[in-house]
């Protein structure tokens, strides 16, 4: 199973990238009313919006059901978008015969879990990702920042990325609550794991806080 970062939900605003998946997800429901999508991790608000707009989303969560709802939603009219349009399940990405509801999904969206596992296994799950996207299927991949504030004190940071993994220095671990090894990338190694995974890439770009982001595309 992919570690979470965090297990706890936490409301907050939209990233970039998440708001450009929903753009393209809309734009997909303009000619199929049956778009969907898988949301790794599922506890977010762009789960909510994704129901909300009536599209299918499969939220790869560790919670039930009525624990989620009780903690992310109070309104009526949310809970019934909710309740019709989104699923929320365990997933376990490094298992090839796992069937998730909506597959083959027209965008997968991965938001930073990724991160917790070494290269090679990321390659692994980004490869298992694209099967299950429908051929012009795009995936939606956030992953921390090698040149972010997490980079500082790395020990892993002068070491290639497919031997990248461990944690943090002590006082980033603590200040952004993130145990265990990590893998730090920059915007080319990002982008050599999504040619590696057999994905063609659109755009990959770094944030304002160092940490990188991509699109690419089952061909």
């Amino acid at each position: 199973m992919i570690k979470h970062h965090s297990s706890a939900f936490r409301t907050c605003a939209m990233d970039e990238l998440e708001h450009m998946a929903l753009e393209e997800l809309a734009k997909r429901r303009c000619f199929n009313p049956q778009a969907s999508a898988l949301v790794i991790p599922g506890r977010c608000d762009l789960t909510i919006e994704l129901a909300r707009k009536s599209i299918l989303v499969s939220a790869s969560d560790e919670g039930d059901w009525d624990e989620i709802n009780e903690q992310i939603v109070k309104k009526s009219e949310i809970k019934a978008k909710l309740r019709e349009n989104a699923l929320f399940l365990p997933i376990d990405l490094k298992d090839s015969n796992q069937k998730i509801t909506g597959e083959p999904f027209d965008v997968i969206i991965c938001r930073s879990g990724l991160s917790s596992v070494s290269y090679g296994d990321a390659r692994t799950v980004v490869r298992q990702l694209m099967r299950r996207l429908k051929i012009g299927g795009r995936l939606y991949l956030s992953l921390l920042g090698l040149h972010s504030e997490l980079g500082s004190h790395y020990p892993g940071a002068e070491s290639m990325v497919t031997s990248r993994f461990c944690e943090l220095a002590p006082k980033i671990q603590e200040k952004y609550h993130i145990m265990g090894p990590v893998c730090l990338y920059s915007e080319r190694d990002l982008l050599t794991l999504i040619l590696e995974s057999g994905f063609s890439p659109l755009r990959t770009f770094s944030t304002t806080h160092g940490n990188v982001k991509g699109i690419a595309v089952r061909v």
